[in-house]
């Protein structure tokens, strides 16, 4: 059987993905892809083309990269649906990603999301003072749970990303991410371990987080058009499992999730419980690695010449 006459799983990469010139290629082929660039643009009245087409120094700093990329891979998935028509039946998406999930299953306007994005980067790059906090990834054959919650203890870090068996992310303050760093290095499986420094501006899905949930709480309640009914196909990523269809529960999670970890390794779990095809759709492809992690395939569709491959292999099918 052809992984096409599978149902398909569609997933989407959060912050660190962006890349100056981001989604210039779809914006040139796709009348659908244009037409989500013209929408984002009109309603943050900022020209999204030229912060991810051009070398626009603002793509590096989180209220801008944050509508940037959700505006290009829902651009992306656009084209990809015109060019080979394929429709998603479940949806994940890692942090930022999730907001671009629950635009593609239908829950949230895709307007209204990029001015929810907009806001949540604005709060999330002023919470935390630029150098105070550090995010570092964990690398590593067999990460011991065990060996983790040992190092933390007593210090402002949480483990920010369950990515994989073989990947996690700390994040907090910086001097006590250096000492968790020191105590895994010096452990058993300190030898084995990676660890790698990631460019951020702040200590995202940390405690340090939690002062601004209110502000942002306030900004989903002031937000409409939900559809709140569709959310049982998106994995939330601070449950680990699908979202309940309930408004007030999803917004919620959404306001938490700001400074909870990212369960990605159970949301992999529960989208791939059945057979699947796992098409990865943005600027970046790091949730691929993570898939294979687990062994599951994931295709990545980064650029128009991997959506040409991929009509290419649904006609032959």
């Amino acid at each position: 059987m052809s992984t096409a006459s599978f149902p398909t799983t569609i997933v989407f990469p959060g912050q660190g993905s962006q890349r100056a010139g981001m989604g210039r290629d779809f914006d040139a082929r796709f009348d659908t892809s244009r037409r989500a660039y013209d929408e984002a643009s009109d309603a943050l009245g900022l020209d999204l083309r030229r912060l991810c087409f051009t070398s626009d120094e603002r793509l590096s700093r989180t209220e801008y990269a944050q509508p940037a990329i959700l505006t290009t891979e829902i651009a992306m998935l656009r084209g990809v649906v015109e060019a080979c028509g394929v429709r998603g039946e479940r949806f994940g998406g890692h942090s930022l990603g999730e907001y671009t999930a629950l635009v593609a299953a239908g829950v949230i306007p895709f307007a209204e999301a990029v001015r929810i994005v907009r806001e949540r980067g604005r709060l999330m790059q002023a919470a935390v003072p630029v150098g105070r906090g550090r995010m570092v990834a964990v690398i590593g054959d067999r990460l011991d749970a065990a060996a983790i919650t040992a190092a933390l203890a007593g210090l402002a870090v949480a483990v920010a990303n369950d990515n994989s068996p073989d990947q996690i992310v700390l994040s907090g303050v910086a001097g006590d991410v250096t000492s968790a760093i020191r105590r895994l290095a010096d452990g058993d499986a300190g030898g084995g371990l990676r660890f790698v420094d990631l460019d951020v501006s702040a200590p995202f899905h940390s405690p340090l987080m939690t002062p601004i949930e209110p502000t942002f709480a306030a900004i989903l309640e002031r937000s409409d058009g939900w559809v709140a009914a569709r959310a049982g196909v998106v994995t939330s990523n601070l449950t680990g499992d699908f979202h309940t269809p309930d408004l007030a529960t999803l917004r919620r999670r959404l306001v938490r999730q700001i400074s909870g970890t990212v369960r990605w390794r159970s949301n992999m779990s529960v989208l791939t419980r059945q057979t699947t095809q796992v098409i990865e759709i943005g600027p970046g492809r790091p949730l691929r690695g993570f898939f294979k992690a687990i062994g599951v395939p994931a295709l990545a569709i980064t650029d128009v010449r991997a959506v040409e491959r991929l009509a290419e292999r649904r006609a032959a099918a």
